[in-house]
Order: C-alpha cells, then structure tokens, then sequence
C-alpha cells in the first residue's frame, strides 16, 4: 500500500535513505560520500523546504520511500528508496508512478552520473537525460545543491518538460 508518511515515519525514512544510499558507495565520488549517506539535520531541512514523502509498506512497514517537491513550475522526484531486502520487487515503479500521478507539471529527477542503474531506471519509465549544458541550468535553478555535486549529476526530465515551450 502507498501512502503518504508524516511526522511519526521520519526515523523510518532517513533508515530506508541510509540503507538503499548504501548502493551509492564506491560509485559517486568519494568525496560526495558520507556516513551516514543523509544526515538527520538535512533530511529535516528537505522536509521543511517542501519535499513530501510517499511510502510503500507491507506488514504495516515501510519498505520503500520517495520524495515529491514542488518547486516554481516543476515537479521534482527526490530521494527514491527501497529498503536493500525489498530491492527488485518494483516498489521504485509502484511508488514513481503514485507521485508521477499527483502532478501535472512537468517532473525533473536528479541523480549521479555514475548511477547507471538508476539512470536505466528512470529512462525505462520514459525519463530522458537532458543535456549537460541543460543540466547545469536545471540544478541551479530548482536544486539546492553544492557545485561538486552539480559537477557529478544528471538530470532527466519526463515529456512534459521535452515539450518545446520548456527548454
């Protein structure tokens, strides 16, 4: 089942972030590595700037998580999850196209750029990379982000975004 996760799922959250984000080690550059990977004190600062969690859970657990924000005049998808013993089941794909249905403003997903997996995933469900220059823009302008990670990050937008009047 997806619901959305309040106030009483934010250990829960940052436990799913912290062990799917184990993934990331020895693919994003060691110096964009972290333990923990997200610390409780910028989890809470995504929260308060507007990122809104949806979980999937079983067994009244949540296995997977996945994070909605609104910004300007997009949609950004951040912090997609799954527990490491929920992986591969397509609880990313259920989840995805929950928040996918929630918007209608054309929707933006950062990654790393040597998260082929995740890149692969997101291309499957009809996400295309945009260019590096586009990419630089598209940080800037609706991330919070430090310019090393800009440096090491891809953007892929969905069809909306692709549409003429968005470039």
């Amino acid at each position: 089942m997806i619901r959305r996760c309040d106030n009483s799922d934010f250990d829960t959250i940052w436990t799913i972030i912290n062990d799917g984000a184990q993934a990331y080690k020895g693919i994003i550059p060691a110096d964009r590595w972290t333990e923990p990977y997200m610390p409780r004190e910028e989890l809470q600062r995504q929260i308060s700037e507007g990122v809104v969690f949806y979980g999937f859970e079983e067994s009244a657990t949540l296995a997977a998580v996945m994070g909605i924000q609104n910004v300007q005049d997009v949609t950004l998808i951040r912090h997609a999850y799954v527990r490491t013993s929920s992986q591969k089941r397509g609880l990313g794909t259920l989840l995805l196209s929950h928040l996918r249905g929630l918007t209608s403003a054309p929707v933006l997903i950062g990654t790393w750029v040597n998260a082929t997996w995740a890149i692969h995933f997101y291309e499957k469900h009809g996400f295309q990379l945009v260019s590096p220059e586009e990419k630089d823009r598209l940080l800037i302008k609706y991330w919070t982000i430090p310019e090393r990670q800009i440096e090491t990050s891809v953007v892929l937008a969905d069809s909306n975004w692709r549409h003429p009047g968005n470039k």
